[in-house]
């Protein structure tokens, strides 16, 4: 039997073998035996471009996301309608995610995107409403602060996870990341600032990261937290925790919520053996098909890409419903600016620290942020 090898970066022993045996499973039906490898997350870039010029390349990749058109554009990657593969039924963001220059080249099975967790104790007895404005949002999380509790929380750190925790705020708001300093982003600015200003939130948030904002929200020190699908199994093990999820709101009734779209692509790269290749992409298609969908997003609670299986899902999962119906108009980062998207998201985390500590005005911030964005 013919065998192949995949490169992913799920070095948790549990996940690691879970993929393991979906990748055996998807080989299996494609007539191929499937060596799985695992490196460190932020390992797997480098290794990959240095397996490029050396011509070493896996015969299926994982990427995340954002890294897609970073390899594509080396060449490294090849385009999957190639092999036929059947891209129909995506959601929008979900196949811009895993496109370069107007080609395919990664699915994902499943993808993720943060929302709005609340504890529906703490809601009633303050007698608030799960928040749908920015407006209701400050009046909430006012309402809802106390002392050793603050109504909300957020991850507003110096990394690329305080960009992503941002940019629903900026999206729906109409803000864009091709151009930071407009007024649409810094009334999104403007919001962090006065929930952390009225003490709403606290100033930790600049050095927290997602899963300090899940602890504060577990311990009872969060009412309400920006936070994403894969914390809802720890969540469930907490049987005193009464929570709920519903999207982020928006400035004003009406608005479209935009959110950032999470998740990893599976690629065929390039190598010396075309019938290696072809089998590589049908393992791919087999992990992209809806079953498999299914099945993923059900052990990892995530989102199924084809909008058709995630709203069969979002049925079968209530807690999941808000993500599903979050991710039908969630965006990729690198939609827009494709490789020029990290220095946009520098730029954006860079203004965020500096509104957030009150150095600079959201405008400001914002106006430095695009300089960062444009490297003028």
């Amino acid at each position: 039997m013919t065998s192949i090898t995949a490169l992913d970066y799920y070095t948790d022993t549990t996940e690691h073998a879970q993929w393991g045996e979906r990748l055996t499973a998807c080989g299996k039906a494609a007539g191929v035996a499937v060596e799985h490898r695992s490196v460190p997350g932020a390992s797997l870039v480098p290794k990959v471009l240095q397996q490029a010029s050396s011509r070493t390349l896996p015969d299926l990749l994982m990427l995340d996301n954002p890294d897609l058109q970073q390899i594509a554009q080396t060449g490294a990657l090849t385009p999957l309608d190639r092999y036929g593969i059947d891209s129909g039924g995506f959601a929008k963001g979900i196949l811009s995610a895993g496109t370069y220059q107007g080609k395919v080249y990664g699915l994902a099975p499943t993808v993720s995107t943060i929302a709005l967790f609340y504890n529906k104790d703490m809601l009633a007895e303050a007698g608030v409403a799960v928040p749908k404005t920015w407006d209701e949002l400050k009046a909430a999380a006012a309402k809802l602060t106390r002392p050793g509790r603050y109504g909300m929380a957020v991850d507003a750190n110096a990394t690329f996870e305080g960009t992503w925790q941002f940019l629903p705020f900026l999206w729906s708001n109409g803000g864009d990341e091709r151009r930071l300093d407009t007024p649409q982003a810094a009334q999104a600015l403007q919001l962090w600032v006065d929930l952390v200003k009225s003490g709403s939130m606290s100033k930790s948030v600049l050095n927290w990261t997602q899963a300090d904002v899940h602890d504060q929200f577990v311990a009872g020190k969060a009412a309400m937290m920006v936070n994403g699908p894969w914390r809802i199994s720890e969540l469930n093990q907490d049987k005193n925790l009464h929570w709920g999820v519903a999207r982020i709101p928006v400035r004003q009734a009406g608005q479209t919520l935009v959110t950032p779209l999470g998740g990893e692509v599976w690629t065929v790269p390039q190598n010396a053996s075309k019938a290696r290749q072809q089998k590589a992409a049908r393992v791919l298609a087999c992990l992209n098909d809806s079953a498999n969908m299914l099945a993923l997003a059900k052990q990892y609670f995530t989102v199924p890409s084809r909008t058709a299986v995630a709203s069969r899902y979002a049925e079968q999962v209530p807690s999941m419903a808000a993500f599903a119906q979050s991710v039908e108009k969630a965006r990729a980062r690198t939609g827009e600016l494709g490789v020029k998207w990290p220095k946009a998201a520098t730029g954006l985390y860079t203004a965020i620290q500096a509104a957030l500590t009150g150095e600079q005005t959201p405008q400001e911030a914002l106006r430095h942020a695009q300089q960062i964005a444009t490297g003028s």
